[in-house]
């Protein structure tokens, strides 16, 4: 009999605690209603600071609310800064101690977590406007942690928060976090976002590009190179890139088939065709390692036909005319100087030193239409830039020379002149 006393009450001793803390979290929630603050987070504290009321799910979504209102006050979110933070905690903890599938949630339309969202959205912008970098891209993070949980849940579709992705790696950046902007872009660019609200990405692309090349990742670079490609397949900046990349440290020959995979895609391009040819021309003809290139002569011929190619697109590009009369001339250069390596007096000996004086001949004629066209092109510019001005001395001066040898004194004078007045006239 004795027993069934004790066990009745400790029962209502069970009953009478409960009832203690209903009371408790009613009150709190009352407090919030009236705006006491304060006195309703004393009270929602006080609540959770008891262990076996920590598995209450109506006292984490009170604290959810009490904390919510708190972040949201002007007031006290300063004397409270991490209110916002705790708010989304107590979230978390009600929906894993909530037995009812989160009937309060719901009643409330989601309200408390899309204000934890928007407040941290809303203050990170305010952040960002005043300068606040650092504080910025805490809030940025906040919201992106929000959204991902709200994602993670199935109470959102939206598979990458954008906005708040693209202005934390901003907020990063210009707090010269680069390595966590780079964290931040790259799940744009790994989500394939083209454009944010009618603002083209191609510029965050490009900065993951050329953030992963100055680290010498190779691997990411060519990863963010391959995404941006997707997006902007015509923008330049992706070929340049891989070019330097080659230029720098890749075989020759990748370098030349990439250079072939990038004209055939950019036809309209003269500047493309205008360098190929060019560190085709530079490559063939470098004597450093002792001897020129068994293929040189393919290499030459591959040169001048990108070099002609440019100036088909841009008729008026003297650089490439320069190029070409350049190679014609150093061409007929090289004849030249085959001559003294045949000292012999037997007739074919002789005949060997004038074919090879009139071939170079052939070469220099065919240099001068070239040098020509740079005259045409910057000769009455007017004001020219430092190295138009060198492009243009070098074509007076090859034709002087030409003209010397071919004893045209009236050529030679009209192009000293011209050669004498660049700086003058320019």
């Amino acid at each position: 009999m004795n027993v069934n006393k004790r066990l009745l009450l400790s029962g209502l001793l069970a009953l009478t605690g409960w009832g203690l803390f209903a009371q408790n979290v009613d009150k709190a929630k009352d407090l919030l209603k009236a705006n006491k603050l304060p006195e309703a987070k004393a009270e929602i504290d006080k609540v959770l600071a008891v262990e076996k009321n920590q598995k209450s799910g109506d006292a984490w979504y009170t604290k959810l609310k009490v904390y919510n209102a708190i972040a949201a006050n002007g007031q006290m979110s300063g004397q409270f800064p991490d209110a916002r933070s705790q708010a989304f905690e107590a979230l978390k903890k009600y929906t894993e101690v909530d037995d009812k599938k989160l009937l309060l949630l719901q009643m409330d339309a989601y309200k408390p977590v899309n204000e934890i969202y928007q407040g941290y959205f809303q203050v990170g912008a305010n952040d960002y406007n005043g300068g606040k970098y650092d504080s910025a891209l805490m809030n940025f993070s906040g919201a992106l942690q929000t959204s991902a949980f709200m994602n993670a849940k199935g109470w959102t579709n939206l598979k990458i928060d954008t906005t708040s992705t693209l202005y934390a790696g901003i907020s990063a950046e210009k707090a010269g976090k680069r390595d966590s902007a780079a964290v931040y872009y790259g799940k744009l660019a790994e989500a394939k976002i083209a454009n944010i609200n009618g603002s083209n990405m191609i510029d965050i692309y490009k900065w993951l590009v050329d953030y992963y090349n100055q680290k010498k990742d190779e691997a990411n670079t060519k990863k963010f190179i391959t995404l941006a490609k997707e997006q902007y397949p015509d923008d330049l900046f992706w070929p340049s890139t891989e070019l330097d990349n080659l230029r720098e440290k890749g075989p020759k020959d990748s370098l030349w088939a990439k250079y072939d995979e990038i004209t055939a895609k950019f036809t309209k391009n003269h500047l493309f065709f205008f360098n190929y040819g060019l560190e085709l021309y530079q490559y063939a003809s470098d004597t450093s390692s002792g001897k020129r290139p068994a293929n040189a002569d393919a290499l030459i011929a591959k040169a001048q036909e990108n070099l002609k190619k440019c100036l088909e697109i841009q008729p008026d590009y003297p650089q490439a005319a320069l190029v070409l009369g350049q190679i014609s001339y150093n061409a007929g250069v090289d004849m030249q100087a085959q001559t003294k390596k045949i000292p012999g007096k037997a007739p074919e000996d002789v005949k060997k030193r004038a074919d090879l004086r009139i071939a170079a001949g052939k070469k220099f004629d065919e240099a001068i239409p070239y040098f020509e066209m740079v005259d045409k092109d910057l000769g009455s510019k007017g004001k020219l830039k430092m190295d138009e001005k060198t492009s243009l001395k070098d074509a007076y001066d090859l034709l002087i020379t030409i003209y010397e040898q071919k004893n045209l004194k009236d050529k030679v004078d009209a192009y000293t002149t011209k050669f004498n007045n660049v700086d003058k006239d320019h």
